[in-house]
């Protein structure tokens, strides 16, 4: 488990902007140090625990890139075509051939091994065949062309995968060509997840009056092992501060992190903040970011937890910009900045300076500009606001007003969950 002091953060001020947020957390969140080794189907979505070095040449020996005749270029004509005898045949996972090819060509394969001596591949569409056997070979062909020498792709004993990063299918497919059959990977974070709130009720269950479906539950333990977590769902806790007390720290002894989602504002009801303060110290409570101001973020004898806001739509800008990076750095890994697209507003905005706020719009291609069009309601509990829009405008501290025309930066979904 990452074991933080209760002073491993200091800040100052009521409102962090969400850069000195990350800041603080990458400079003080230390990776977990468990790792295990796994089977490179298992590995994607792994972080990498340590530099894979590669323990071959890549390719390993010189290999033909097409399927064609082999020469060496010496015996080339200066001028013109030029004519030579076939010597060899030289297949795929065939043996390499102890004789030097000279003064005449070899018949060979995409991948065989280029024999001794030739340094050049003609593609047997360019080559004319003659009854006699013997090949005509066009003029103009340079040096090495159509050959992979050994070691053109990574060369033995150099950086093939550096630690920190996330193993994707090509990542597996390099490992594999290497010939390296499992991946020392750092160990998934054990996060355990909360909702908060006496009106939450799970799906399935009778609603009752007052009541609704709790739907932060789902969708950050879904967005959690998205990112590598092993998630534990630790269900409602009530509106009641003794009882979300002993729950948070019960959970803080067994998980690496613990997210809730509700009761970090500052009204009666709202108990979460009061728990981090009764077992451990509040590390900052208020960001500047619309949707999701109110995010507490405290440690709990030793373990970070974060609680997020209640409203749905906070819960997923607050994952995407400061849960996500977190679990990231837990995990072993290096959070990646996000790229933004630059697109066209299709909307008039004002704003207040000092915050970054994230607007959610649809993609409208009709005009020839990439156009971004707002959702007509803005509440940030409205979850259609986020199905039936493609992604969001991020509009940083410093503005204050978008007019239609305007260029703005665009982040779709698939960068955010």
């Amino acid at each position: 488990m990452v074991q933080l002091s209760s002073d491993a953060f200091a800040v100052g001020g009521e409102l962090m902007s969400v850069e000195g947020a990350l800041a603080l957390i990458a400079s003080r969140v230390p990776p977990l140090s468990e790792t295990e080794r796994v089977s490179l189907v298992d590995a994607d979505g792994r972080f990498l625990a340590s530099d894979l070095i590669a323990p071959i040449d890549l390719p390993i020996f010189d290999n033909s890139a097409v399927d064609g005749y082999a020469v060496a270029h010496a015996d080339l004509a200066t001028e013109g075509p030029t004519v030579l005898p076939v010597g060899a045949r030289i297949a795929a996972g065939q043996a390499p051939l102890d004789a030097v090819v000279r003064k005449r060509a070899a018949r060979i394969f995409t991948g065989a091994p280029m024999p001794l001596g030739a340094d050049t591949v003609f593609m047997q569409e360019d080559v004319t065949v003659g009854r006699d056997g013997q090949v005509e070979l066009p003029p103009g062909l340079h040096k090495g062309a159509n050959c992979r020498p050994r070691g053109e792709d990574i060369a033995r004993g150099s950086v093939a995968l550096s630690a920190g990063r996330r193993l994707e299918p090509r990542d597996v497919a390099l490992i594999a060509a290497l010939g390296v059959p499992t991946v020392e990977v750092c160990r998934r974070p054990r996060v355990a997840v909360f909702s908060t709130g006496d009106e939450l009720r799970d799906p399935g269950q009778a609603l009752g009056a007052a009541a609704i479906y709790d739907s932060n539950r789902f969708s950050l333990q879904v967005m959690l092992k998205r990112a590598g977590c092993e998630v534990t769902d630790l269900g409602i806790l009530p509106d009641d501060r003794g009882i979300t007390v002993e729950r948070l720290d019960d959970a803080s002894r067994s998980y690496d992190l613990i997210v809730t989602s509700g009761g970090v504002s500052a009204g009666e009801e709202d108990h979460v903040r009061a728990a981090i303060a009764a077992n451990g110290s509040l590390v900052f409570w208020r960001l500047g970011i619309k949707p999701g101001r109110p995010l507490a973020m405290g440690i709990m004898n030793g373990t970070p937890l974060v609680g997020l806001p209640g409203n749905p739509v906070a819960v997923f800008v607050t994952f995407a910009h400061v849960l996500r990076p977190l679990v990231t750095v837990m995990a072993g890994g290096r959070p990646s900045p996000l790229v933004a697209m630059t697109v066209v507003s299709g909307f008039d905005y004002t704003k207040k300076a000092g915050r970054r706020e994230y607007v959610r719009v649809s993609l409208d291609h009709s005009e020839g500009a990439v156009v971004a069009r707002k959702y007509p309601v803005d509440g940030a509990g409205v979850l259609t606001s986020l199905t039936r829009t493609d992604g969001m405008v991020e509009l940083p501290e410093a503005c204050t007003d978008v007019r239609v025309g305007d260029p703005v930066s665009f982040h779709a979904y698939a960068q955010l969950d």
